[in-house]
């Protein structure tokens, strides 16, 4: 108990934070419901009841991910927060299914008329900011993983840029976040324009492309996290490392170089080419230093690397090129 709780406190935090601020919101925003009948509030209380579930998983999941291996997960358990992504967007999934198909009754069958404009104008406010403000720190956190510094309000355009360097849980909360906001504004404009016009019509529409729009998500993030879980090159990492291990005048080739994402962590795999004639406890010391520089890299938590006598052929031709029997 005491090493889950050691673990828990390195979870994702933007992913606790939004879990709460989207549970306290699918509350209100039921209660709103309950009293006026608007089916716009109820498309986004079922969003942020879902947002709220998915990201609590998601946090439970990125602080399992961190557990150090053992001799039966030698490998360590990092793809264990892109396990628990992909159930969280079945979770999504199944409440957007059931937004699009509330919105589309609503759209076919419009109510006359809601009761407590007010109330549901004031709950969706409330969410705009409280959702606009995590929001702000998942691209700030999306920006800090990326290596880049801070942007103040212009955090949240700059994150688009660098979402594929973000851990796959920071990743999740922006990209539901993005689409809360979204969903927020778009349920207050609806609102406002059936109290002004009487077309009562534009909740259910509204209700049908908030689910659409969670749909969006549940596919990026599904594709993302399946990709985790099969192992992917991080090709922009590969590429460093290569230039890294070339830099060093005791290495004269690669013959293979692999760096695989690891839930939020990078292992990597080399087999380099030296010298012939160089001692075994030289290379121990080049092994040594070159572990050391990779293991400096962020991300990185596992490095295995073996040497072979150089062949006199070139196989990595160009730094940041696959070697030609890379697998």
């Amino acid at each position: 108990m005491a090493e889950l709780f050691k673990l828990l406190k390195d979870g994702n935090k933007p992913s606790l934070m939004a879990a709460c601020v989207n549970a306290f919101l699918g509350i209100i925003k039921g209660i709103a419901f309950f009293f006026t009948g608007n089916v716009a509030m109820f498309a986004e209380m079922m969003h942020s009841l879902g947002d709220a579930a998915n990201q609590l998983f998601v946090y439970i999941g990125s602080a399992l991910s961190k557990k150090a291996p053992t001799k039966q997960f030698p490998g360590g358990f990092g793809r264990i927060v892109n396990l628990v992504c992909l159930f969280a967007v079945i979770i999504v999934a199944i409440l957007s299914y059931e937004t699009i198909k509330e919105g589309w009754h609503h759209f076919i069958h419009p109510a006359k008329e809601s009761s407590g404009v007010l109330i549901a104008l004031g709950v969706l406010f409330i969410g705009i900011v409280l959702e606009g403000i995590v929001l702000a720190k998942a691209a700030a956190e999306v920006l800090h993983e990326a290596g880049q510094k801070k942007a103040g309000i212009a955090a949240i355009p700059k994150a688009f840029a660098y979402l594929n360097r973000a851990k796959p849980a920071t990743k999740l909360v922006f990209m539901e976040d993005l689409v809360a906001t979204a969903g927020n504004f778009l349920a207050f404009t609806a609102i406002l324009i059936a109290y002004f016009t009487g077309w009562d019509r534009i909740e259910g529409l509204v209700s049908m492309i908030i689910g659409a729009m969670m749909f969006y998500v549940v596919g990026k993030i599904f594709l993302d996290n399946a990709r985790g879980v099969i192992g992917e090159t991080d090709e922009e990492m590969l590429n460093h490392i290569a230039h890294l291990v070339m830099d060093d005048p005791n290495i004269k080739d690669i013959v293979r170089l692999e760096v695989i994402k690891e839930g939020e962590f990078l292992h990597v795999e080399l087999v380099a080419e030296s010298d012939p004639h160089l001692s075994l406890a030289f290379l121990d010391d080049v092994r040594d230093h070159l572990t050391e520089v990779i293991l400096s890299q962020k991300g990185v938590s596992k490095v295995a690397i073996l040497f072979d006598e150089d062949d006199g052929r070139t196989n990595w031709v160009h730094v940041g090129e696959r070697p030609n029997n890379s697998i």
